[in-house]
């Protein structure tokens, strides 16, 4: 599982978080400016009751959800990596040192 952070991701981002392995995942399917923070004793026991066990990653974050009050939501995985870089959501042929594309862009027909 993937999330992309950046000022303008319709076009692209700089810096992804990726869950390897995820075990409980919560959230809006939409969701903008998450701060995240340390999951509440309750949110551990919630999360280790649903998997059998507390995962080596657990992490929770507050997130604007277009609603009157913040969305929030735990992640559970294997590992977390942090990805920093250009990934455009966009086809484009010749890509800059560093820039790569999203998984799902696909060459032009």
């Amino acid at each position: 599982m993937r999330l992309g952070a950046g000022h303008d991701i319709s076009y692209a981002h700089g810096l992804e978080l990726v869950f390897g392995n995820p075990v409980f995942v919560r959230c809006p399917a939409m969701f903008q400016d998450p701060v995240f923070r340390v999951p509440t004793p309750d949110e551990v026991r919630l999360i280790a009751r649903q998997v059998g066990e507390a995962p080596p990653v657990l992490i929770a974050f507050e997130a604007g959800a277009g609603v009157p009050s913040l969305a929030s939501g735990p992640i559970a995985a294997g590992q977390l990596d942090i990805v920093q870089g250009t990934v455009l959501r966009y086809w484009r042929e010749s890509l800059a040192v560093g820039e790569r594309l999203a998984p799902w862009v696909k060459p032009l027909a």
